[in-house]
């Protein structure tokens, strides 16, 4: 462990255990002069954005910082994840400075998604989080649709401002933010040869103009999404790639689904119906009655009811349970950083069972 040496670049203390973390170099990196962490080094000689994790505390104070600039915010959220990836707090840590929503993961969407209607869906639920946003945008970082437009809109929205990049891990932001680089600048290697050290603890300057930057954060850890109780192999699993392929079960009272073995959703009360299930393609769904739910579980957790893996199943806390009546048609039972069942019908008593620590939550339905 580096106790007393510093990043040239961002400033940030140097540690050797924790790769995932700000400040993480190997130790091998310690015996240079000038030493830079495994993000500004990638930064500098790869031309890559690296994102890292941050604890909610280190989060709020380090953006807080933002509130006495005057500047532009970009919130940039997972739109398969928009429950776990907005961040309500946003609009008290940052002052006055203007706010835009940029859902990201557009391609993992059903096609048939009304993208106008998502953005109306999108910043209503901001406001309901208490934040209010001026402009929505819908992108995808990785096919790099929508980008154009969100570039040009920037630009002008910014008013020769900084341009503040924040949002939760996962995301996709560093993808995004290489994309709006080489949109903003037509170069494809600006990030390394514009680099230069001596920015804020935990900043990522990269300078649009003489006077001006585009300023990426580390990404804020939610303790309430799935995929930090998971092995990397199982988050691959749960983790959208392509378009969702939604799921649709007729369901009888009494009846259960298991996602893999992560979850487990009992529709206890209520007359038949369709349940719709938006998850990645790649996680199973298993049918079966809700008397024989228990047992299943026992016998089968970890094989035919998987993810979980070894690992995860090592690492996985308590199942805890919570019970929904569900009054309204089209509404959506989230389970943070996983996916959603929507209720077609509503007029329906639901359990769901969840790892402790991973949040499930009621909302209007974002797929019409």
């Amino acid at each position: 462990m580096a106790e007393d040496m510093f990043c040239v670049g961002c400033g940030a203390t140097l540690q050797t255990e924790h790769p995932d973390s700000v400040g993480y170099t190997p130790a091998s990196a310690l015996k240079n002069e000038s030493a830079l962490c495994q993000r500004c080094f990638r930064l500098k000689h790869y031309n890559e954005i690296q994102d890292v994790d941050m604890s909610d505390d280190d989060f709020l104070n380090l953006i807080s910082s933002i509130a006495h600039t005057d500047s532009l915010v970009v919130h940039l959220v997972d739109i398969f994840d928009v429950s776990g990836s907005l961040i309500p707090s946003l609009k008290r840590i940052t002052g006055k400075n203007p706010i835009m929503l940029i859902g990201n993961k557009m391609d993992i969407l059903p096609k048939s998604t009304n993208e106008q209607r998502l953005k109306q869906w999108l910043k209503k639920e901001a406001q309901q989080l208490g934040l209010t946003v001026e402009d929505v945008y819908l992108i995808s970082s990785r096919k790099g649709t929508g980008i154009d437009a969100l570039t040009k809109r920037i630009e002008e929205k910014r008013q020769g401002k900084d341009v503040y990049i924040v949002g939760t891990t996962n995301v996709g932001k560093s993808t995004f933010i290489n994309r709006l680089i080489k949109e903003t600048t037509g170069e494809q290697n600006v990030i390394t040869t514009s680099y230069f050290p001596g920015t804020t603890l935990g900043f990522i300057e990269i300078p649009l103009d003489e006077d001006t930057a585009l300023i990426d954060t580390p990404g804020l850890v939610n303790a309430e999404q799935m995929a930090h109780y998971v092995s990397k192999d199982d988050l691959k699993i749960i983790t959208p790639k392509t378009e969702i392929k939604p799921r649709v079960y007729q369901l009888n009272q009494e009846q259960t689904l298991f996602l893999g073995g992560l979850c487990r959703f009992d529709f206890e009360k209520g007359d038949r119906q369709s349940f719709v299930c938006y998850f990645a393609n790649g996680l199973p769904i298993h049918r079966t009655k809700l008397s024989k739910a228990d047992a299943l579980y026992h016998e089968h957790l970890g094989k035919l009811l998987s993810p979980p893996d070894d690992q995860t199943i090592e690492i996985l806390p308590e199942m805890t349970t919570h019970t929904f009546k569900i009054t309204e048609p089209r509404t959506d039972i989230v389970f943070f950083g996983l996916g959603w069942i929507s209720a077609i019908e509503g007029d329906a008593t639901v359990t769901v069972h969840i790892p402790k620590h991973v949040r499930v939550a009621l909302r209007k339905s974002l797929i019409q």
